[in-house]
């Protein structure tokens, strides 16, 4: 393996990384080049959104080749673009082979939803205080409990009294209705409009024993004790109303995917089905719950 490391300004980030995937690097990352500095800019988008901008100020560009010689080849013909003129060549060296699994799956750590919850991937032992376990591995599908919406939702789960009947809209890897199931749920609705979600739904909860019906959207049918839904402001508001034609008489609605500038907007969107309030805060981010 052959890593060409590259500085770009921002207005070239796209046509550089467009350029080295096409010259076959096998990966292409861009990162920060005055990352940990007093120049260092955040850069952020909401999850399953693009970010704002393509890249930094100051941009250091990194590709993967499978060996030196298309790595030099590459940047010959880079050299020659008349982009090419505002970059510059940081460093090419020759990677020391590693067990990338192994490294991969090191970079995933248990995480603590409360002191007796845990979300353990399978490579892990729980830890000896944890009284209720999700085994889940990172995938396809969003939700591998280290966002901070996951971990509120999985909180508030664990903090209030068991529901009898839960629908997940918009499920994603499943964990927030493998966390109702595990909480005493006795029937569980886990829908995605992503067929690829709702498999892997599927796999997680054989995966931690429990039984749950997973399917597209229009599985949803009546009342729910719980409605939980993390996915984004915008959607969240499209979906209001549906969202609360589903909640039971004295039954909860939970909602994330929300940053703490949007809640009134959320408020707004609600507001002729429920008094929605915030319930948590983690990160910028907030957990809006209601009671019917």
């Amino acid at each position: 393996m052959f890593e060409l490391s590259l500085m770009c300004p921002e207005r070239w980030v796209e046509t550089l990384s467009d350029a080295l995937e096409a010259l076959n690097a096998l990966s292409v990352s861009v990162e920060d080049a005055d990352a940990h500095t007093d120049a260092e800019n955040a850069l952020f988008g909401e999850p399953g959104m693009p970010p704002p901008r393509e890249g930094w100020q100051r941009s250091r560009v990194i590709a993967l080749f499978a060996d030196a010689a298309n790595a030099q080849n590459a940047l010959h013909l880079l050299q020659v673009q008349d982009f090419f003129a505002d970059c510059q060549v940081l460093a090419t060296e020759e990677l020391v082979d590693q067990d990338w699994v192994r490294l991969t799956q090191s970079q995933f750590a248990p995480v603590e939803i409360t002191p007796e919850f845990w979300i353990v991937p399978t490579w892990h032992e729980p830890p000896k205080q944890a009284r209720t376990v999700i085994r889940l591995d990172p995938g396809l599908a969003f939700g591998t409990g280290t966002h901070p919406t996951t971990r509120m939702c999985l909180r508030w789960i664990a903090t209030h009294t068991a529901a009898e009947r839960v629908l997940d809209y918009g499920c994603g890897s499943g964990i927030l209705a493998i966390g109702a199931a595990k909480f005493g749920a006795r029937e569980v609705v886990a829908l995605d409009i992503d067929p690829a979600a709702v498999e892997a739904t599927k796999l997680n909860a054989s995966a931690n024993g429990v039984c749950l019906q997973a399917g597209l959207p229009d599985r949803a049918q009546g009342h729910y004790e719980l409605v939980l839904a993390n996915i984004l402001a915008t959607p969240l508001k499209v979906l209001a109303p549906l969202l609360a034609s589903h909640v039971a008489a004295g039954g909860s609605l939970i909602l994330a995917g929300i940053l703490e500038r949007q809640a009134q907007d959320l408020v707004l969107a609600y507001a002729p089905y429920c008094d929605l309030g915030v319930a948590d805060r983690e990160d910028g981010w907030i957990l809006m719950t209601a009671r019917f």
